[in-house]
């Protein structure tokens, strides 16, 4: 099987070097741990109202992804005639001329050394954007310390094209210090003043009680223009729509037209989206993955955010390796300042309650679960859920925390829209 995909692997990834050469489009390429998924929609969002351009759909980063990506086709799964098909679509790409993009925005991930430097190596984009990267990265059990995960995303600034610039998260000092090593044009964006692209004057707006989005400034030569996102909270999101508008500056498109694009955003399913929960709560959707800075993240939006009550809904955060002991308990810790109600769904989120047990949480505020429970975890939550309520839902791909989401919708006949892994491939899991 394994022989099998690589021969998929390389023939797609052959079709779309050809694909790039033909056509030549400009390529953004988003990378880093934290957040490149809502970056790249953010850059998508503030550019597609006036260029001809196409971006990653969902997460697809990998070697199969970006060339599914190059080559706008979906994933064929575990279906070899789609795959079959995939590949004669993007023959027809290179043999018959069409009306192809004239930018790419392209995510591209790591999940094992060498991943990003062997399809950076000919991606060779014009833009290259950096996001967060905290010191405890998602995937970390794949590399041999959390400082090689660095350089590997990092690897993609080296293979930007000549005269292309380097878009990086302006907060973290390690990312700051490694554009030293970035001979080309380089920006930062975040909430730190010395950044390029500067954020302030974040605040959460509410219609009545209830949360509806984010409002931010963002600063730059001495410009401020004002920001109003709807539909998702937290300063990731502010991140995103910042990162976005460096992008669209260095690409000569108008700052105050880019931001009004970035209004009319949607947001992605399970990314701190707000969606309406039963009983006149609110649910605020953070499924989609966790890693201990995305968590602390989502933790202190929930914190941040006017409700009745705080409830944490909480699994596993996966792919840590020897860091997942202390990183769960880390977090346990935060969430005893942060919510009113805790709920633990797996073995390794055992460590999350304990630890807010003894920073202070009462054992009644305390629920815990199995691994493998998250609906049943959403489906006794819900007759207990009141309104005011502002319930943060949260964890690891695998633990299928969107499950606990669906039990608790105000309107459950649209969970295939509003959330994560709702696809057929994934229901059959």
């Amino acid at each position: 099987m394994d022989f099998i995909k690589k021969i998929i692997v390389a023939i797609l990834t052959l079709e779309a070097r050809l694909v790039l050469w033909r056509y030549k489009p400009r390529i953004i390429a988003v990378t880093g741990s934290v957040g490149k998924t809502t970056t790249k929609d953010a850059i998508f969002a503030a550019l597609s109202s006036n260029l001809h351009i196409r971006k990653s759909e969902k997460s697809l980063n990998s070697d199969f992804g970006v060339p599914l990506t190059i080559l706008g086709l979906e994933s064929g799964w575990n279906d070899p005639l789609k795959w079959f098909s995939n590949i004669f679509q993007g023959l027809l790409q290179i043999l018959i001329r069409t009306n192809y993009p004239e930018w790419l925005v392209i995510e591209v991930g790591a999940d094992r050394p060498g991943d990003i430097r062997r399809i950076a190596r000919w991606l060779r984009p014009d833009i290259a954007v950096i996001t967060a990267i905290p010191k405890i990265p998602v995937h970390v059990e794949y590399f041999a310390s959390p400082e090689e995960v660095f350089k590997e995303k990092r690897a993609l600034a080296e293979y930007l094209k000549p005269g292309g610039t380097l878009v990086l998260y302006g907060d973290d000092s390690r990312l700051q210090n490694a554009s030293t090593l970035f001979q080309g044009a380089t920006v930062t964006y975040g909430y730190d003043d010395k950044n390029t692209f500067t954020i302030s004057h974040d605040a959460i707006l509410y219609e009545g009680s209830t949360p509806t989005g984010i409002s931010f400034r963002v600063d730059y030569a001495g410009a401020s223009i004002p920001i109003v996102l709807y539909g998702a909270l937290g300063r990731p999101r502010a991140y995103a729509g910042t990162a976005a508008l460096a992008v669209a500056t260095i690409i000569q498109n108008n700052m105050i037209e880019a931001g009004q694009s970035l209004g009319n955003w949607t947001p992605s399913p399970g990314r701190l989206r707000l969606i309406p929960g039963m009983h006149n709560s609110t649910i605020i959707d953070d499924t989609y993955n966790a890693s201990p800075a995305a968590t602390t993240a989502a933790l202190d939006t929930l914190k941040n955010v006017s409700a009745q009550r705080r409830i944490l809904m909480i699994a596993d955060m996966m792919e840590l390796g020897k860091y997942s002991a202390d990183a769960h308990k880390e977090i346990g810790v935060y969430a005893a300042a942060c919510c009113d109600v805790l709920i633990t769904v797996g073995f390794r989120a055992r460590a999350i309650a304990e630890a807010a047990l003894d920073a202070g949480m009462r054992d009644e505020q305390v629920l815990q679960y199995e691994q493998g429970e998250s609906e049943r975890a959403g489906l006794e939550l819900a007759p207990n859920v009141k309104e005011g309520d502002v319930i943060l839902v949260k964890g690891s791909q695998s633990m299928r925390m969107e499950k606990a989401v669906a039990a608790l919708l105000a309107q459950p006949e649209k969970a295939a829209e509003l959330l994560v892994r709702q696809d057929e491939a994934w229901q059959n899991r």
